[in-house]
């Protein structure tokens, strides 16, 4: 297949994977080949071994990020400071998008992005939600998850002023019954004491802007 004949089948696709292409091709070893020559030539950019974008002149489609970090690792959900971004519940706008999984540890930089992934237990691996835009799905922490997440995996102490650190804002769109409870799946006595300590604090804040 030249490159040519390739473009016309991806042209429209955001991400490319080579694996949906090796049934169409007589040839699967070849068109591996092929495809590696394409990237060195600039044509195709790696995001990892299997998956490719297009190089810009040619990519007819925006990338959704969390749809190609769903994509580096399956099964995965972004989640930590990105998610509290997306939910509107942070001010900062966060460079990392950082996913969850359930395998390895794992880094990629694909056109000047960062995607990383943090390791959790599978009884863990859950309190996510699909996101869409453009056709294209990737798999976001709900508010209260994202939360959550922070609180395990940065494994400092939780305390006001940690809290008060986050700059949280909007948090009348977090479920605050929902927030201890999905606490107790964590199994340990801190992820409870800490959920109860952030529902106070947002209780407090948002009590506080009524009276303002």
């Amino acid at each position: 297949m030249d490159f040519h004949s390739f473009l016309k089948l991806a042209a429209d696709l955001p991400v490319v994977e080579t694996k949906l292409f090796l049934p169409m091709v007589a040839d699967p070893a070849g068109f591996l080949v092929q495809i590696g020559r394409w990237e060195k030539a600039g044509k195709l950019i790696r995001a990892k071994r299997g998956v490719y974008l297009l190089a810009r002149e040619y990519r007819t489609k925006k990338v959704f990020e969390p749809f190609l970090a769903a994509l580096l690792s399956k099964p995965s959900y972004i989640s930590l400071e990105k998610a509290l971004e997306f939910h509107g519940l942070i001010p900062e706008a966060i460079p990392v998008y950082t996913s969850i999984t359930t395998r390895r540890p794992a880094t990629y930089a694909v056109e000047g992005v960062r995607f990383e992934y943090r390791h959790i237990q599978t009884s863990l691996f859950q309190g996510y939600q699909s996101a869409t835009r453009s056709g294209q799905t990737g798999f976001i922490a709900t508010p209260e998850k994202s939360l959550l997440d922070l609180l395990y995996l940065h494994r400092g102490p939780v305390s006001e002023d940690s809290i008060e650190e986050l700059r949280l804002q909007n948090t009348g769109i977090v479920n605050k019954e929902v927030l201890p409870a999905r606490a107790e799946a964590f199994q340990k006595p801190r992820m409870v004491a800490a959920a109860r300590l952030l529902v106070e604090y947002m209780n407090d804040r948002e009590n506080q802007e009524r009276k303002v």
